[in-house]
């Protein structure tokens, strides 16, 4: 009977919990001590959350692809990119109220919050933008090391594994490039991002003339025009970054293509000659020279080169390479001009004979110096005879 009154009391007990969580209107609008407080204070709770969960996983990402660095690559050859990460400061925290300035306060916060998530992805994506072009140079800068060295230590002209060393170093400067475009597509964003920020500071201003408000709402517009402006200010400098970092790609793009055509030449000849001369001549163009290229006169002028063809095979790139390299380094601006020397003979025949050949050499020369680097309106081709000369030749001289 003890057993039985036992069950019934706790029949009764059950009942009267389980009335308490019908739709009594007394119970539905008791406060919610346990969720903490009303909707628009767990709405601002949840947005802190969210934002800090996705700061948390955003430093995470730049933790994981700012695990390279450039120390195995010698200094002044990886591309040039910045280092800034531009992490936005966490949201104002503050007790809403319920004015009605006070619920468009709490809509600028969510618009402020998603900005800053925003911001922060696209830092994000910069950061890993930086990591994956660094990886591709330092794997491009490692090929080309590996064939300099074959190519100093001596090889055959046009080594087929030197070629498909080449092939992939042109695969991991295409893929800089990629970056590069990325970046610009990054860029295009961050500009919206920015277009965003702008209006969203200006309506956060424009508020404080509105009616309706308490002491309490003008204070959280401070804050959050505080914050707006704040993240207004990084995404500015994200842009200005991000600009910076597309131009000295490019540049470092411009300085490698013809460091790997230069390197093409020397596989196909067997032979290291260096970076390309491009790189050494000043960026201005410089103007190009007006004269006509026929016979000039020689006489009193100190040639910078000369080269004999007095055999079938004249291994003439090398001295002439380093030659020009000199004369680069004294003076970024110099010009050339590529004279054809024909020996003048008693014969016509003979003599126009000689002529012919010579142009044939010189061009050839123009052709390698262009290869080289040497942009093409820095260099001018002539020709001439002389009675000195024994054998055809081809004199470099400075203009």
């Amino acid at each position: 009977m003890r057993m039985i009154g036992r069950s019934v009391a706790l029949a009764a007990t059950v009942a009267l919990l389980g009335s308490c969580t019908g739709d009594d209107p007394l119970m539905r609008s008791q406060p919610d001590t346990a969720g903490g407080g009303t909707q628009q204070q767990q709405d601002a709770r949840q947005d802190t959350a969210q934002q800090a969960s996705s700061q948390s996983q955003q430093d995470t990402s730049e933790k994981q692809t700012a695990q390279t660095g450039d120390a195995d690559v010698p200094e002044g050859q990886m591309p040039g990119l910045g280092t800034t990460r531009f992490k936005p400061e966490p949201l104002p925290d503050f007790e809403p109220t319920d004015t009605f300035v006070g619920e468009k306060v709490q809509q600028f916060r969510k618009d402020l919050g998603k900005l800053k998530n925003n911001v922060g992805q696209q830092n994000a994506q910069l950061q890993d933008l930086r990591a994956k072009a660094r990886q591709a140079a330092r794997r491009y800068h490692g090929l080309v090391a590996d064939i300099q060295a074959q190519l100093q230590t001596g090889t055959t002209p046009g080594n087929p594994r030197l070629v498909k060393k080449w092939n992939q170093a042109q695969a991991e400067l295409e893929r800089v490039d990629q970056v590069v475009k990325r970046m610009n597509e990054l860029s295009n964003q961050v500009s919206s991002t920015s277009a965003l920020a702008g209006f969203l500071l200006q309506s956060i201003s424009s508020s404080y003339g509105l009616s309706g408000a308490v002491e309490a709402d003008h204070a959280h517009l401070r804050a959050l025009e505080d914050s707006a402006n704040q993240t207004m200010v990084l995404v500015d400098r994200l842009l200005n970054e991000l600009s910076k970092d597309v131009s000295r790609q490019n540049s470092y793009l411009s300085r490698e293509r013809r460091n790997l055509s230069m390197l093409s030449l020397a596989i196909k000849n067997g032979e290291f000659y260096g970076q390309s001369l491009a790189n050494r001549a000043d960026v201005q163009p410089a103007a190009p020279d007006g004269r006509a290229t026929g016979d000039v006169d020689i006489s009193g002028r100190e040639p910078l080169v000369v080269i004999r063809f007095d055999s079938e095979e004249v291994e003439y790139q090398q001295p002439l390479y380093n030659a020009v390299q000199r004369a680069l380094d004294n003076n970024a601006k110099a010009t050339f001009q590529v004279v054809a020397v024909a020996p003048q003979s008693d014969q016509r025949a003979k003599t126009a004979l000689n002529r012919s050949q010579s142009r044939q050499h010189a061009e050839d020369v123009l052709r390698s110096l262009n290869e080289m680097g040497l942009p093409p309106n820095r260099v001018s081709l002539a020709a001439t005879t002389s009675q000195q000369a024994e054998v055809n030749q081809v004199h470099i001289y400075l203009e």
